[in-house]
């Protein structure tokens, strides 16, 4: 599995994204988008220890409306519609009018970053995201945007397994699925 690490953080970013904020059903539930978008925004970008960064509410809603959108593009890839995901990626690129920088990384060296037309919180990751994911559909890699195979679940992931063989957002997922299977199995 080959996304270099920028990529695989706003890949992480945006998954992070499409589950805390986009209602759905989540593990066999229903699943409402937050009351409190501010933390719940502030909560997904502040996921695998990145810097837990202070949201207003316009960059929340902003973000929740690009989480919307980034739905739309996971559902079709993990339909085999890179058709449909390809456009509303394109949509996104030129909404968040998403542009490549080199910044200097912590190590040194420069990394390639993608920014938006301005330097908004809400705005500079949203124009991550789409650039993640414009990276991700247009490469052999297209096939690693998923929704949850789990019955009344429709959270989403990347899959970076060796084998690309993830079904599931998470092991509860995969352990509820496998324990109905074996409960099926007994009767």
């Amino acid at each position: 599995m080959n996304f270099d690490s920028h990529i695989l953080n706003t890949l992480t970013a945006a998954v992070a994204l499409v589950n805390r904020l986009t209602p759905g059903q989540s593990g066999g539930a229903p699943f409402a988008a937050p009351a409190d978008l501010a933390e719940a925004t502030a909560d997904a970008l502040g996921d695998d220890g990145r810097r837990r960064p202070t949201v207003s509410s316009a960059d929340a809603e902003q973000l929740t409306a690009v989480a919307t959108r980034m739905r739309v593009i996971f559902e079709a890839s993990h339909g085999g519609d890179t058709d449909r995901a390809a456009k509303e990626v394109n949509a996104l690129l030129l909404d968040t009018n998403a542009r490549p920088q080199l910044d200097r990384s912590g190590a040194p060296g420069w990394s390639l970053h993608f920014h938006g037309a301005d330097d908004t919180l809400a705005n500079g990751w949203a124009a991550g995201c789409a650039a993640g994911l414009a990276m991700a559909l247009g490469s052999d890699l297209a096939g690693r945007l998923g929704v949850c195979s789990a019955p009344a679940c429709d959270r989403v992931f990347v899959d970076a397994s060796r084998n690309s063989a993830r079904r599931f957002c998470s092991p509860q997922c995969q352990s509820r699925v496998k324990a109905a299977a074996h409960r099926a199995r007994q009767r």
